[in-house]
């Protein structure tokens, strides 16, 4: 005679939640505040990945699909658009300041002005014709 046990299975009632209890939970998540399970002991959510899943739904950052990496979402695309045109930015004013002392510098040496100052007179020579005179 064998011995078998059987296992009786408990299924608990699932809960459904609103749309706009979904959206509050994944905001509160997203403010970097407190993690997955601190929020789901904090508002009795079970499940592994239901925080997860309405953070792909719901939230404003991008979250990798199943299977895909693992850990915290990626950074807000608009800030990581400002960093890159802060850096952008950066690069532009170093190449500006490097033109600004390669002419300084052709100008020492060379004894001549390369850039014309505000204001500064154009020569008659260069002065096109207009059909009015």
């Amino acid at each position: 005679m064998e011995n078998k046990r059987t296992k009786l299975r408990i299924s608990i009632p699932r809960k459904y939640y609103s749309e706009a209890y979904k959206k509050e939970i994944v905001r509160e998540y997203e403010k970097g505040f407190l993690n997955k399970d601190q929020i789901k002991e904090k508002y009795s959510i079970g499940g592994n990945s239901l925080i997860l899943n309405w953070c792909r739904k719901y939230g404003k950052f991008v979250y990798p699909d199943k299977g895909k990496i693992t850990g915290r979402p990626m950074k807000d695309p608009q800030k990581e658009r400002i960093k890159q045109l802060e850096k952008q930015l950066e690069e532009a004013r170093l190449k500006l300041e490097a033109y600004e002392t390669l002419i300084s510098i052709a100008e020492k040496e060379e004894g001549i002005s390369i850039l014309k100052k505000d204001g500064a007179k154009q020569l008659n020579s260069l002065h096109k014709p207009t059909h009015e005179e």
